[in-house]
């Protein structure tokens, strides 16, 4: 059977309080991200929008300008926040997302940056799926009204552990782009994401451990804490589930950084238990990871 994990990773995910001051959130991350370092975390990541508030009115005031890489720190300071505290912590550093304005097409995206240990961008990840839904008497959002789509499937791969996929929140509710990632040999699908008061209590541990068993592969959801004065109110809740489904961290609902240690020998106890790897019937119907698969934005 495949290794998939090389060597035991110490996971961490920064639920943060983020408000309308962009640098005061950087500070609050910076702050949050060493800690988590301290506490031996190789992997750090933090929620959706961790620079702004959520919202389709906020994204064009706190988007930043990404290309042509590497963008001028006037132009991204968040950019520039997260390769130095990567660097400063000594650990890869998923910055959840910040809203993106590309300058070329005058379009906006919701856009994951990540950063290795030397402060390097390693990976980028504009979402793919757009938060559009209409629930009567709940809520309506509609983020394409500001935000366009991204068009890849990102994988990463980290030298001293393997591969990784990223994806941000609303993507989760689409199994293929966790189905391409496990066949491609990911051993931790990561979601920022900032789901709501009704999706979240409908479906936010549902799609992780739904995501997690389907794959027998890791997953870590990382919301921003919940802040009943914004004018959106995420879930919070973030998790960390196993390869077994079960859900190995859970934070509450205000900010904190939750920890999880994550080894090769669960994937493999987990697939040999429930071999489905060899299971499949690729006879009967297609393998989803072997169709017409986009890894780059162009």
């Amino acid at each position: 059977m495949t290794t998939l994990l090389k060597r035991p990773l110490k996971l961490a995910l920064v639920q943060l309080a983020t408000g309308s001051d962009k640098s005061a959130n950087l500070s609050r991350a910076r702050s949050r991200v060493l800690e988590a370092a301290q506490q031996g975390a190789s992997l750090i990541v933090l929620p959706e929008c961790f620079n702004s508030p959520y919202g389709c009115h906020h994204f064009p005031k706190y988007a930043e300008t990404l290309l042509p890489s590497p963008p001028s720190n006037e132009t991204a300071p968040s950019f520039h926040a997260l390769s130095d505290l990567a660097k400063e912590a000594n650990a890869y550093l998923l910055g959840g997302s910040i809203p993106e304005y590309e300058t070329s097409t005058k379009k906006y995206f919701n856009t994951s940056l990540m950063f290795n240990p030397e402060g390097e961008l390693i990976a980028t990840h504009r979402k793919v799926h757009l938060f559009d839904i209409d629930i009567p008497g709940k809520i309506t959002f509609k983020e394409s009204e500001i935000l366009s789509p991204g068009k890849k499937i990102t994988l990463v791969d980290l030298p001293e552990y393997g591969r990784i996929a990223l994806a941000i929140c609303y993507d989760i509710r689409f199994p293929e782009l966790a189905t391409i990632a496990a066949r491609k040999q990911s051993f931790l699908l990561l979601y920022p994401g900032a789901f709501n008061l009704t999706t979240g209590a409908l479906h936010w541990s549902l799609q992780a451990r739904a995501r997690a068993m389907d794959n027998q592969v890791y997953v870590g959801l990382c919301s921003p804490a919940r802040d009943m004065e914004a004018s959106y109110n995420a879930w919070g809740h973030s998790m960390v589930v196993d390869p077994n489904a079960a859900v190995m961290t859970e934070a509450g609902e205000n900010e904190e950084v939750v920890y999880a240690d994550l080894n090769e020998d669960k994937i493999q106890e987990t697939r040999k238990g429930i071999p489905l790897q060899g299971q499949r019937r690729f006879d009967v119907y297609p393998d989803v990871s072997e169709g017409k698969i986009k890894f780059e934005e162009a």
